[in-house]
Order: structure tokens, then sequence, then C-alpha cells
């Protein structure tokens, strides 16, 4: 693997159900993505977009092919190792948060910091993230954009090598939504985070270095922008 290759999904496949409900999903799905990049997969509804986000987290059991993060195969990985490999190397983000209700924005921050050797500085994060005022606050005193901003600071603490994105802003209007894709096209700068981002939305593939479009289980497009713009000139969001 080059230094620069960071993901490599192979002849990814995977089907849910059996007779009546079978559905294959990922149709032999191959990608590569370089480390440090920010990366949008896109496609309808059912496409497999998430499905693939949830075989390279860990999260899905891969039907055959295979996915590497860093040099590291996951298909086979059980029990214990398939939990190391999720602290080791990954954050998740979801469009609905997912956040510890009876903990502060602070503590749902720090029970990521736990897992890891080296995490990054919780209060300068928190201080990136804009949250310091809220840092005592419990998710219910928050707003959407909050909640999300404490997710991903959350997902940031325990230092991932790659940020999985699902949705990040599904739930969110229009302005907030930008605060949100600035704040990622930030953190991919200051800390070279490796980012896949899952979206419907057709207008956060131009901030990217990387699309990938998923059509019935089967890649349609792969390709690199020639220039991005910035996250804060993003139009219909």
């Amino acid at each position: 693997m080059s230094d620069k290759l960071f993901l490599t999904v192979k002849d990814l496949r995977k089907a849910y159900g059996e007779g009546g409900s079978y559905a294959q999903v990922l149709k032999g799905v191959s990608i590569n993505v370089n480390r440090s990049e920010m990366c949008v997969i896109q496609g309808t509804s059912g496409s497999g977009k998430s499905t693939l986000l949830n075989c390279i987290g860990g999260l899905d059991s891969i039907d055959s092919g295979s996915v590497a993060v860093d040099g590291t195969l996951i298909e086979g990985l059980k029990g214990e190792k398939l939990s190391d490999y999720r602290r080791d190397n990954l954050g998740f983000i979801f469009q609905f948060y997912n956040l510890v209700p009876n903990l502060t924005v602070r503590e749902n921050i720090q029970v990521c910091e736990y897992l890891t050797k080296d995490p990054l500085d919780i209060d300068e994060l928190i201080a990136v993230l804009g949250l310091t005022e809220h840092q005592h606050k419990f998710p219910a005193q928050l707003s959407g954009g909050q909640q999300q901003r404490c997710a991903i600071a959350r997902a940031l603490a325990k230092n991932p090598k790659v940020l999985l994105c699902d949705e990040p802003t599904g739930a969110l209007d229009s302005k907030t939504s930008r605060d949100i894709l600035v704040l990622l096209e930030n953190i991919n700068r200051k800390y070279g985070t490796t980012m896949l981002i899952v979206t419907h939305n057709n207008s956060i593939k131009n901030m990217v270095d990387h699309v990938i479009y998923i059509k019935d289980g089967e890649i349609s497009k792969d390709y690199y922008n020639e220039a991005k713009v910035p996250a804060s000139e993003l139009e219909d969001l």
C-alpha cells in the first residue's frame, strides 16, 4: 500500500434477507481513498451508500470481497478484534447524534477520550467546535446544530484515522448545515482526518476532494474535483 492510499475496498458484496425478501445491496463495489481526503459517497435512497459505510465501519458483516483501512484487513474480524479495529481507527457521526442524554456536552465528549492512548486535547476540541459556553449543558438544552457539533467532537476526541459521516447534515436547516460543513472542512485541514461523508445533498460534492456515486449497488461514477468550492460558498444546502 502506498503512503497516500488509506482505504481499499475490493469487489465488496453484501446482501440482506432470504427467500422472497432477499436483496443484493452491494454488487462488487471497489474504491480507493487516499489519506487525509474528504470523500463524498452519493446515491439515491436504497442505492447501498450507507451499507458501504457500515461495512467499512465494521457495523455490517461482509459477504465477500475485502476492506482494508490503513493496511488492516477487516473482513473476518470478530468480537474483541473488531472492537479494537473500531476503537483504534474510526470515528462515527450519525444524522441523529446519539448523545447520552444524562451526560453533559463535556462528559459526552470525554466518553471517547478514555478509549484511546492518544486523544486530542478536549479543551481545544471544545473551543474549535464552538462549544465552550455550552460544555456543561445537557443534550436536551442544545439546538440541533449544537448537538451535532457535540457528536462531532465526541467522534474526534479519540483522534480517529477516519471519520465516517452518515447524513451529518440531514436533520439540519441550511444555515446550520453550512456551519457543520465548514467545521468538517476546518477539521480536515487542521488534523488531516480522512473523511467519508454519505449524503443525499447534491451540493456537498463540490467541497470535497473525491466523489463516488453508487447506483443500484454498483459504482456509477468515481472522480476527483479539479477545483473545490469552500463550504462557506456552497449553494442550495
